[in-house]
């Protein structure tokens, strides 16, 4: 996510730097409802499948875990580094529902026994890290074999085009559809599907009227001074304003990978 200044004192307490978004925000609803559209997947996911255990690693602020434990996991576990980050969680999430859990941990090593997950989800991490070999290996590790983990990134030839650079200073490496692909395979899993996330109509009626991409209009302008066609406009974005294809990936704003951990 693009960063520019943000609104002071969001509701759940935690800083809002640009490195992660925080629900409760109405300027920041276009990229929470964004990022939003995984866990529905995810979500469907666990209703379709049963999934008893469910990871998220790099969970942020927690509002998946209480997404997934609502679809029905039986155990939802949430990973992050920032311990001020997981006692909110703890306050937050798992104090109304003890199938919620939370640690601060590198996810490098994550404190679960070997085989422990039967679904892991890691949702807008991927390009924060150095050692993405080391992440993807625990992520296996953690999961059972048979197992699904669910990676979602934004597509580096929308997010940053016609660069190898990040344009967001939290972003180490983006990918392609292509290049995600390949590292997961690398990783030892299988790549089962690839699915993009694009603006559905009402957000493509937005950018007709912008003349430019929706993104670009948020990034390139600060929040105070959005004109109130655009402020009405992310403050209605809702999760259904998107669409989860599996065409024209090079095209889509992230990407959702789902892999299989070989039996």
């Amino acid at each position: 996510m693009p960063t520019h200044p943000r609104p002071a004192d969001p509701p759940t307490g935690l800083a809002l730097t640009g490195e992660r978004t925080l629900p409760g925000i109405p300027d920041e609803r276009y990229w929470f409802e964004r990022h939003v559209v995984a866990y529905l997947g995810a979500a469907a996911r666990v209703r379709a499948t049963g999934a008893g255990t469910v990871l998220d690693a790099g969970c942020g602020e927690g509002y998946g875990l209480a997404r997934l434990r609502q679809a029905g996991a039986e155990r939802v576990v949430g990973v992050d580094l920032e311990a001020r980050v997981v006692d909110h969680i703890r306050a937050t999430y798992a104090a109304a529902d003890p199938a919620i859990e939370a640690h601060a941990a590198e996810l490098s090593t994550l404190p679960l026994p070997d085989d422990e997950v039967d679904l892991t989800v890691s949702f807008q991490v991927i390009e924060h890290l150095y050692d993405i070999p080391g992440y993807l290996a625990s992520l296996r590790r953690v999961t059972r074999p048979g197992g699904e983990i669910w990676i979602a990134t934004p597509n580096r030839l929308t997010f940053t085009p016609g660069s190898d650079v990040p344009v967001n200073p939290f972003h180490v490496r983006e990918f392609t559809a292509a290049e995600l692909r390949d590292e997961l395979v690398t990783a030892g899993l299988t790549v089962t599907s690839m699915v993009g996330v694009h603006h559905g109509q009402r957000l493509q009626r937005e950018e007709a009227r912008l003349g430019r991409p929706f993104v670009d209009a948020l990034a390139q302008v600060e929040p105070q001074d959005w004109d109130d066609l655009l402020r009405r406009a992310v403050h209605a974005t809702r999760a259904d304003d998107f669409e989860v294809r599996t065409d024209d990936l090079d095209r889509s704003l992230d990407l959702i990978a789902i892999a299989r951990v070989p039996a």
